[in-house]
């Protein structure tokens, strides 16, 4: 039997880590993306492995609509990687293996068009804001006006796509209930997610008094854990959702129909069967 020095065990366990690194690049969220490497090149009808890195909020829309892409596309299994659309970026710009992106916002949409990362990028759904508070709602907030009681507010991180829109209606809401508003608000926040998911425990757990949310984010289960308050329009932000084939990707045609069924008419219901707006 042939004996390896320590160098060589050296090589072997350094090759080892690295392959594990990027095995686990785009896990963390709620499904781990599995590689695409070493998969058939992929076609319509050819098995492949595809990488959808989406941001959080689309989370039970997007795994409906790839049980459906699957089915339409025998052996193809789709991987979600679902977090903060920044994250998901810089997961993407290090080489993660992704074939979609997802974004809750056109800013993350276009730093990824000028680094080259991404292409096509199309319009796909659009959303809007809710608040939450805790069920007892020790800050007694019933309506929009009612955020300057928070003493605790929870607010995602300036570059997520749901705590930049927090922060817009903030500032409408100035022109709306008068100068400072936004101030008294943004005084009390006390703690900047990185993912709407994050948001709503928060609050499902007490540990915020009110937060801003996509109306998306509360539907079904998680409605049921906080309460919810209408953001009057004037003071609404809309959220727009743009999705566009990773440059990298190893199977760019099949990303391509992912996109398009995305797009289509099937794919349109179900994204409205979650509460989604529609694209146009």
């Amino acid at each position: 039997m042939m004996r390896i020095g320590r160098g060589g065990i050296r090589l072997v366990l350094g090759v080892l880590l690295l392959l594990g690194w990027v095995g686990v690049a785009g896990c963390g969220s709620a499904q781990p993306a599995g590689s695409s490497a070493g998969s058939a090149e992929s076609g319509s009808n050819q098995a492949a492995a595809l990488n959808v890195f989406a941001a959080a909020s689309l989370t039970a829309a997007f795994q409906d609509i790839g049980k459906r892409f699957e089915e339409l596309h025998p052996g193809t299994r789709v991987h979600f990687n679902f977090g903060g659309s920044p994250t998901l970026l810089t997961q993407i710009a290090q080489g993660a293996p992704a074939d979609v992106f997802a974004s809750a916002d056109m800013a993350n949409m276009e730093k990824a068009k000028s680094k080259g990362l991404v292409q096509g990028d199309k319009i796909f759904a659009k959303n809007s804001l809710v608040l939450i508070t805790p069920k007892s709602n020790p800050a007694g907030i019933h309506q929009y006006q009612d955020l300057t009681k928070a003493k605790r507010v929870v607010l995602g991180v300036k570059d997520l796509p749901a705590g930049s829109y927090g922060r817009q209606s903030l500032q409408k809401a100035d022109k709306v209930y008068g100068p400072g508003f936004s101030n008294a608000v943004l005084g009390h926040v006390v703690s900047e997610e990185t993912d709407v998911k994050q948001i709503v425990n928060k609050i499902a757990l007490g540990e915020g008094d009110a937060a801003f949310v996509y109306a998306t984010d509360v539907d079904g289960s998680a409605g049921s854990k906080v309460q919810i308050i209408p953001v009057p329009n004037p003071v609404n932000v809309t959220a727009t959702y743009p999705m566009a084939v990773v440059t990298r990707s190893a199977h760019p045609d099949l990303a391509g129909e992912f996109v398009n069924f995305v797009l289509s008419k099937e794919g349109q219901a179900s994204l409205q069967n979650h509460h989604f707006l529609p694209a146009s």
